[in-house]
């Protein structure tokens, strides 16, 4: 015969007691179990709820099984055996993922990108040679105001970054980059036809406005389509722009002013300007992942609002009214102040940015000092000094052929003996070598310069230079991507202080070299490289992920 017996759980073991006789206790779980009579108690079911504070009912009998566990066993456990391993983010597989995308797609994102970032620094320099022509048609007098006409499209490639990057952040990169080129266009265009000096400083400093886009923005494409072990070529392709740009500018700048006139020069950038914009405006996609997400969502009709109009927020939102989303307003004031904040709060931001400012500022100084020394000391032509500029030239295009085999190799080796785990501060050994090149180059300038040697030598100098700086600037790029979790904004934060030393340092360049002379202008710039450029790399590559810790901008 089976009786109901009715099993108690208390603080030690279980207790069984006839159903007669024993009063049901309130304060202790119980289950009813049919049986046959001398039967062993099976195992305790998982869905009884436990008192452990409440001692056996009086009358109970004594535990029945010693061996009976002191808290339920699950019938079937839950396998956790991957609780612990980590999700996969559909993203990662998703075919509109940039960096998802076809090697061929992605390099032609990268070329067209180039192709901005090529033409709006080259108008930067291009019209360097022909500055005795416009001083004439203008009638200026003043060498300042004169240096001025070239050097305040740098001081607009200052101030475009600081709302261009982070405006990218927010509307994404594609529209970003096409409505400044067609800015940078229009005013180019104004430039040509300028009536007076006051007008042309006028119309170029908005042309450069536009053309500070692309140099914000373009290293944050080369992230958004290439992983940390993939962009060092990428990047190096990208970089060619803004270097080799101000480098061949000279070049065809002086042929053009000698033969057809100055206007033609920025008729010439306006036509490249056109070109472009009608190459990226048809084929370039949209790289940045949240706003792409963000399009998606549209179109598979995610749309938060038109949920919430449906169904009543708090059921969406377990009880809670539904969150309200920050307004555009409150977007932009934080995408805009992000620049400054980096500059400002992250030390490595800062000094990096800055050491890039110096070796840009270094450049455009060296280039100011090209017309007067090969006119003057070695009697070139308006036409054939603007060859000089292809020494810096070669120097850019032979760095960055053999900078993009060796940054990736050493990045990959130090990631290797990492345990697989790559580092931003990885990045930073090519800068030593780097930091030793441009001095060599300075002094090799400066004093060949300076003796009135072979016209070769001062070019070579220039070429050691910039093949110094392409080892600089890149990682410097490639760090700030791979760094921190903006990377528009912290392109712009380091292009702003690269184009105001940009603007500045051809201001005094010809004070500089008449006072001391080349060789001790030289002198003087090879030093401050020397203790900005030697020890900050090495600083960086042990104490960096220390200082980026601390920073929440950081990845």
């Amino acid at each position: 015969m089976a009786l109901p017996r009715t099993i108690f759980m208390g603080p030690s073991a279980a207790h069984i007691t006839s159903p007669a006789g024993s009063p049901r206790p309130s304060n202790l779980s119980q289950i009813t179990l049919h049986m046959p009579e001398g039967s062993e108690v099976p195992p305790t079911p998982t869905a009884i709820s436990f008192r452990q504070d409440v001692p056996p009912p009086s009358g109970s009998q004594q535990p029945i099984s010693p061996s009976l566990p002191l808290s339920p066993q699950p019938l079937l456990k839950k396998d956790t055996s991957k609780a612990n391993e980590p999700q996969q983010d559909p993203w990662d597989y998703d075919p509109e993922n940039p960096r998802n995308w076809s090697v061929g797609c992605k390099w032609g994102m990268t070329g067209i990108v180039s192709l901005y970032t090529f033409v709006a620094p080259l108008a930067s320099s291009m019209m360097a040679p022909a500055l005795p022509n416009i001083a004439i048609h203008y009638n200026i007098t003043d060498p300042t105001i004169l240096a001025l006409t070239l050097s305040v499209y740098l001081l607009a490639f200052a101030v475009g970054p600081l709302f261009l990057g982070p405006m990218s952040e927010v509307y994404g990169r594609a529209w970003i980059l096409h409505l400044s080129n067609l800015f940078f266009l229009a005013f180019t265009i104004g430039c040509a036809f300028a009536p007076n000096t006051g007008s042309l400083i006028a119309f170029r400093f908005l042309a450069g406005l536009g053309g500070g886009a692309p140099v914000s923005i373009g290293g944050a494409c080369i992230g958004d389509l290439f992983a940390p072990a993939e962009r060092a070529t990428a990047m190096s392709m990208y970089t060619l722009g803004p270097l080799l740009g101000p480098a061949i500018g000279p070049i065809t700048g002086g042929f053009i002013s000698q033969s057809i006139g100055f206007r033609y020069i920025f008729v010439t950038l306006a036509g490249l300007s056109g070109l472009s914009a009608a190459i990226g405006i048809f084929f370039f996609r949209e790289t940045y992942t949240p706003v792409i997400q963000e399009r998606k969502a549209r179109r598979l009709a995610f749309d938060v609002e038109a949920t919430v109009l449906e169904r009543p927020g708090k059921e969406l939102f377990g009880g809670r009214p539904p969150p309200t989303p920050p307004s555009t307003k409150e977007v932009l004031k934080g995408s805009l102040t992000r620049p400054i904040i980096l500059l400002t709060r992250s030390f490595i931001c800062f000094i990096l940015s800055m050491y890039m400012a110096l070796t840009y500022g270094y450049l455009y100084l060296l280039f100011t000092t090209f017309p007067d020394l090969f006119a003057e000391t070695y009697g070139w032509g308006l036409g054939l000094s603007g060859l000089a500029y292809l020494g810096p030239g070669i120097g850019f295009v032979v760095g960055t052929t053999l900078s993009a085999p060796l940054m990736t190799k050493i990045y990959m080796t130090l990631t290797e003996r990492n345990g697989g785990v790559s580092k931003p501060e990885f990045r930073m050994p090519c800068m030593v070598i780097g930091g030793a090149l441009v001095p060599i180059g300075l002094l090799w300038y400066g004093w060949s310069a300076q003796q009135h040697l072979h016209w070769a030598m001062p070019i070579i100098g220039g070429g050691v230079f910039t093949f110094g700086m392409i080892l600089i600037y890149i990682p410097i790029q490639l760090y700030l991507v791979d760094a921190f979790q903006y990377a528009a904004s912290a392109l712009a934060a380091a292009a702003v202080f690269r184009c105001l030393f940009a603007f500045c340092f051809p201001l005094f360049g010809e004070q500089l070299t008449a006072k001391l002379g080349f060789g001790g202008a030289g002198s003087l710039l090879a030093g401050i490289a020397i203790v900005i450029g030697v020890p900050f790399p090495i600083w960086i590559y042990y104490k960096g992920e220390q200082m980026r810790a601390r920073n929440k901008l950081s990845r």
